[in-house]
């Protein structure tokens, strides 16, 4: 396999995990949200320290986090990734998993207008009409709900902010994630340990199945975002970004074929806009990358 198919093919198996969560997360629906976020927080933690360490790179890792401009950066990135879990595994337990693919298909014309604003990027035509797009498809939604969708529009900005946030961090991947599952770990431990003192606590009470589930979180978390981290470095960013489509359109048909969540005519047509969005950026972006291709190939 070469090394651009290993990047494709990195790339593909973590967006394919990730569209798949809510099966995994289902089978945890009697775990309160709290509860669960903090055995994945707890368990990631873990197993990401236990990678660092496995790898020789402890040493590196803890030259580089006593810089209190690094711990701030992360801190904010650890608080976003973190409400970003949080609604995702209550939406699913709550039968909202319609919204949340709906959140990550807004989630990439939320980081072009970041990039708008905090990186003062500059959008081509075709880019605006998507963001426009995007616009009238949430505003139909949200007059049609009677309210704005708020999971979806959480799970695209939280995750979008992270992106930004992670945009300009100096620390790789696993030194990242490892540093904010552990700057999580305290609270999450501290709420298992409250939970537990109260006669909540499902880990060690539920049966082995389920704790291996609550395990399996951690897991769960680590390998996809070690995955896509290796796609990062193996392919185009615009291949990257085609194939994060992946991920809302496996949720989307989830909740819609498997969990037979309600999706009606007049749903269809706010979908309908982001999804028009989405193609265009998807074309516009690889004719893009053609063009600015031919052209450094002609001047070489």
């Amino acid at each position: 396999m070469t090394f651009m198919n290993k990047g494709i093919g990195y790339g593909v198996g973590a967006y394919i995990a990730w569209g798949l969560f809510p099966i995994y997360f289902k089978l945890l629906r009697h775990v309160p949200a709290l509860q669960l976020i903090s055995h994945r927080i707890f368990w990631s933690c873990l197993i990401l320290g236990a990678s660092v360490l496995l790898t020789r790179q402890w040493t590196t890792f803890r030259a580089a986090i006593v810089q209190p401009r690094i711990i701030l950066r992360y801190v904010i990135a650890a608080v976003l990734i973190g409400i970003n879990w949080l609604v995702f595994v209550w939406a699913v337990n709550a039968n909202f998993i319609i919204e949340i693919s709906l959140g990550y298909f807004i989630a990439p014309i939320v980081n072009v207008l970041l990039g708008v604003f905090f990186l003062r990027e500059r959008l081509r035509v075709w880019q605006w009409v998507c963001v426009a797009l995007v616009a009238t498809g949430v505003l139909y939604l949200t007059v049609m709900y009677g309210t704005l969708p708020w999971i979806a529009m959480t799970l695209a900005f939280s995750f979008g902010v992270y992106g930004l946030v992670k945009k300009t961090a100096p620390l790789g991947s696993l030194h990242g994630l490892t540093l904010e599952t552990a700057i999580l770990l305290l609270p999450a431990f501290f709420y298992l340990m409250y939970s537990e003192n109260v006669g909540q606590g499902a880990f060690l009470h539920s049966g082995t199945a389920i704790d291996l589930l609550l395990i399996g979180a951690g897991i769960l978390t680590a390998i996809p975002l070690l995955m896509f981290a290796s796609a990062a470095q193996r392919i185009p960013l615009w291949q990257l970004g085609l194939l994060q489509y992946i991920a809302p359109t496996l949720q989307f048909l989830l909740g819609v074929v498997v969990y037979h969540e309600p999706f009606i005519a007049a749903q269809g047509w706010g979908f309908g806009c982001v999804w028009l969005a989405l193609i265009i950026f998807g074309m516009e972006g690889f004719l893009t990358h053609r063009r600015q291709t031919a052209v450094t190939t002609t001047y070489q």
